[in-house]
């Protein structure tokens, strides 16, 4: 019979130990898409709460908005020229939304990759995947950026206000069919979705019935999208008569309303689901699954669960209390912690294209060659089994729900293998698009990672402390020195002397010498499973 994972017995106090490399990584790992070498210098220079209060610290601006780059000879978008943004422009046809999903696809990794040193875009991302839409469903390229920019603009904000504004964007309304929730055919999807997926959940005890989900249906009657694409009220599609719920919300009873008022009875719904302690609890076990570790036993209920949910309601559903809380607290910064989570698609790619630093055109003076070379990250995570902003469903992607397996989900015999061929392939060629080339710089990123990349050990030591998360056995690094950069001898100047020749006299035999070895040797590092983990 398997064993139950391990779990840590410390609670929420605050983290007192060494603030070294390796914990700042931890943090900067599990809240950004990946970390350079120049973010955990920063931030381990900060020490603990400095680094967590800015990481939290979410700017109000908006990035600059995808633009129009599929605009070509014998096709042309009739009311956004190359290079503007289409955002702001209604469209009903087909082809030019596809367009637009797939050209926010790649500006969204444009985003990633440039990410700022704070957790708007991972935790952004996580309420996409908690408010779960498909693009292909939703089909609006406009619908789409609005929809998250709703969870962008509110990420660290206010939980109660995120599932107001999302219970009637247009985006959801379109997606869960609220759009078509009338008083004559009244429809569950969204009334049933955002009791068990968006708030109370079905675990832990939650016992709302099938008549709250009807109930809960008849109350969003009326909410449709105009012809501009906003979220607005008919009243005379509104169900005024009273709603009716179970004991599990106290026998709540929505007296029906008629008029504009039937719109205040979404809010009075709300304020039922909200009071009840499940919705706390529900959410931060999402957060910790998310942020820490997916098993969560009776240890994790009552010492860090429970506690995050009593802060979430005494903060009245503000999450950045919460998070603070969480990665500052001791458990977080537990041992067993530490590169324990397989990383997504999105994690493996965008971590990597961080961790190298490999540079793109700009998304906005070159937006067209830089998309392009986006367009292929974002096919090779589709590939790995991460399509970003098109989840297999409302439920979004298995690894960050479905039990036992939860993120094991992520590697099998198909996804493995395209993992190690994406990070071989930018060492070996990477993509190339009018002589702009995105590949990995072998021998830069040696002297960035390591301050003596002379030395064997030192660069050995430093490529795998900054690489992997995991304790790597002393034998194996002494083989792959031995192997790899010393070419099968024994003496440590077999290294050296090559290094020290191509930095002195950099000519391409001696160039070639170097980047061989260090090809080689990255190539084995990131095929190891070590690297799979954060």
């Amino acid at each position: 019979m398997p064993t139950s994972p391990q779990t840590s017995t410390l609670g929420l106090k605050t983290y007192q130990g060494a603030w070294t490399f390796a914990q700042t990584k931890h943090l900067l790992n599990r809240t950004m898409f990946g970390a350079k070498i120049a973010d955990i210098n920063y931030f381990n220079a900060k020490g603990l709460i400095a680094t967590v209060d800015e990481l939290l610290n979410v700017p109000t601006t908006v990035p600059a908005p995808p633009l129009n780059d599929y605009t070509t000879s014998s096709y042309s978008d009739p009311n956004v020229p190359l290079g503007s943004t289409w955002i702001n422009d209604v469209s009903l046809d087909g082809t030019i939304n596809s367009y637009r999903r797939s050209t926010y696809k790649k500006w969204l990794l444009s985003i990633y990759v440039g990410q700022a040193r704070n957790i708007q875009e991972k935790l952004t991302f996580f309420w996409s995947n908690h408010f779960s839409t498909e693009a292909d469903i939703v089909s609006y390229g406009t619908m789409v950026y609005n929809h998250h920019q709703i969870l962008r603009k509110s990420c660290v904000g206010n939980f109660k206000q995120m599932v107001r504004d999302i219970t009637t964007d247009p985006g959801m309304l379109r997606y869960l069919n609220g759009y078509v929730n009338t008083k004559t055919a009244p429809d569950e999807n969204y009334g049933r979705e955002l009791q068990e997926l968006f708030t109370v959940g079905k675990d832990g005890g939650s016992k709302y019935s099938e008549d709250d989900v009807k109930a809960a249906a008849r109350v969003l009657t009326g909410w449709k999208i105009d012809a501009a694409f906003n979220a607005v009220f008919d009243s005379a599609r509104h169900d005024t008569t009273n709603k009716t719920f179970s004991a599990y919300y106290s026998s709540k009873i929505i007296t029906g309303k008629t008029g504009a008022s039937g719109a205040l009875e979404t809010d009075e719904l709300l304020s039922m689901i909200f009071a009840n302690t499940d919705v706390a609890k529900f959410i931060c076990r999402k957060l910790y699954r998310y942020f820490v570790y997916y098993y969560i036993d009776t240890n994790v209920e009552n010492n860090i669960i429970i506690p995050l949910a009593n802060t979430f309601i005494s903060n009245n559903y503000d999450i950045k209390p919460v998070l603070k809380q969480l990665l500052q607290s001791e458990h977080f910064y537990d041992s067993i912690y530490i590169g324990c989570q397989i990383k997504s698609p999105i994690d493996h790619v965008v971590g990597f294209l961080r961790q190298f630093e490999i540079s793109f055109p700009d998304p906005v003076t070159d937006y067209v060659d830089s998309y392009y070379l986006y367009n292929n990250m974002v096919n090779q995570m589709i590939s790995m089994g991460q399509n970003p902003v098109d989840p297999p469903n409302v439920a979004g992607w298995p690894a960050y729900y479905q039990a036992p397996d939860f993120n094991e989900l992520w590697i099998n015999a198909d996804t493995l293998p395209k993992r190690n061929k994406f990070t071989d392939l930018m060492l070996e060629t990477g993509y190339t698009k009018n002589n702009k080339k995105t590949i990995v710089n072998t021998i830069q990123f040696a002297k960035t990672v390591c301050a003596n990349p002379a030395d064997p050990n030192v660069l050995i030591d430093s490529l795998f402390s900054f690489l992997t998360s995991t304790d790597i056995d002393a034998s194996l690094k002494k083989t792959l020195k031995t192997q790899i950069l010393l070419s099968g001898q024994v003496s440590d100047y077999y290294w050296t002397d090559a290094w020290n020749l191509y930095i002195t006299t950099p000519t391409t035999i001696n160039y070639n010498t170097v980047h061989t070895r260090l090809k080689t040797l990255l190539k084995y590092i990131m095929n190891l499973p070590d690297y799979q983990l954060q």
